[in-house]
């Protein structure tokens, strides 16, 4: 990869601006832990991987910082930290995936040094970053068998190495066939209102050499009637017990259209997704942005002023329009509630 996303250097989080791509590649110095929420609320940082390893690293950056004489205060302290981590964004379950498991690190060292607990933070939230790395590696494996030489596929949003630590969920299946030596082409919608799609996964594509065409969101189904998409892999922001997944609003759309056209529609995801506390996605809680995302562009109205906007930031597609869902531990496919909960057991 010839970009970081995220990282730990110098007892600082250093992240990609992803809200200056493609114009400029700019990298920025965060040093406490409300400066990251910030940069996950901005969407400095996106894809729900990336979230949780930033949500670890400010975490750590926060209790590096706290002033404390008990291991109460300490703790205390470091509970509100956590509480400002987990209203950054509520969808993307990885966030409190990472919240936890960083409470859990400290929880183990209770009884000791404060100094020691505030390292064994610091090296965990470098562990999530590097295990991240790993999974998408593993998720790239197993998805690659799934496109054929040949294929073109369609993606919905940024589910790159922007969106994780640096290699990819769903854009992890596709570089994973492409290093594979298979002939793969992409088709990447824009997707409104944040334009991901334009701005991100194809500037990721176009680095790594892979053909990219960039489409507006309302062409996909176009180009599946015509026969010129071969299948569709997105990423997820959370995956419910039965399998629907939630993704960046306008990839249910994109799997109804699939159906229709009997396109395979893959879902690529870490297990760490996977929320099997809700029953389907009816539970998922979505996500509403500030009208002004879909009223401007780059800063100009497009929109009458005082026009009424709704901003979902996400959907849920139903597990009955996914194919397949491909994860570090391999691909699942039909019985999603069964065979779900047997991977996480794995």
């Amino acid at each position: 990869m010839s970009f970081r996303t995220i990282e730990w250097r110098d007892n600082k989080v250093i992240m990609i601006d992803q809200t200056r791509l493609p114009r400029e590649e700019v990298y920025v110095e965060y040093t406490d832990f409300k400066s990251v929420a910030e940069a996950i609320r901005g969407m400095v940082v996106r894809g729900a991987p990336a979230i949780g390893v930033a949500a670890a690293m400010g975490i750590a950056l926060g209790a590096r910082d706290i002033i404390a004489d008990t291991q109460e205060s300490f703790f205390q302290q470091l509970s509100n930290i956590c509480d400002v981590m987990a209203k950054t964004r509520p969808t993307a379950v990885n966030l409190f995936w990472a919240i936890e498991r960083m409470k859990r690190v400290a929880e183990g060292y209770r009884d000791r040094d404060l100094n020691f607990i505030r390292e064994m933070l610091k090296a965990e939230a470098i562990r999530v970053e590097e295990e991240d790395q790993q999974i998408c590696r593993s998720i790239g494996r197993h998805g690659a068998a799934v496109i054929k030489e040949g294929a073109t596929v369609l993606t919905h949003c940024n589910a790159g190495g922007l969106a994780t630590a640096g290699y990819g969920t769903a854009l992890g299946v596709i570089r994973a066939a492409h290093e594979a030596g298979k002939n793969v082409k992409v088709f990447a919608d824009e997707t409104r209102p944040w334009l991901q799609g334009a701005r991100l996964t194809a500037w990721e594509l176009m680095k790594e050499g892979i053909p990219v065409t960039l489409i507006s969101d309302n062409m996909a189904g176009f180009f599946m009637k015509k026969g010129e998409i071969d299948c569709i892999v997105v990423g997820a922001d959370r995956i419910a017990a039965n399998g629907d997944t939630a993704n960046k609003i306008g990839t249910y759309s994109v799997a109804v259209l699939a159906k229709e056209n009997r396109i395979p529609f893959y879902v690529a995801a870490p297990i760490s997704t996977l929320d099997l506390t809700l029953a389907s996605g009816d539970d998922i809680p979505i996500e509403e942005r500030h009208s002004r995302e879909v009223t401007h562009l780059n800063g100009f109205p497009i929109a009458p002023e005082g026009v009424m906007v709704r901003n979902p930031a996400f959907d849920v597609t139903p597990a009955r329009y996914i194919t397949g869902i491909i994860t570090e531990k391999g691909v699942v496919r039909g019985d999603y509630e069964r065979e779900l909960k047997a991977l996480v057991g794995k």
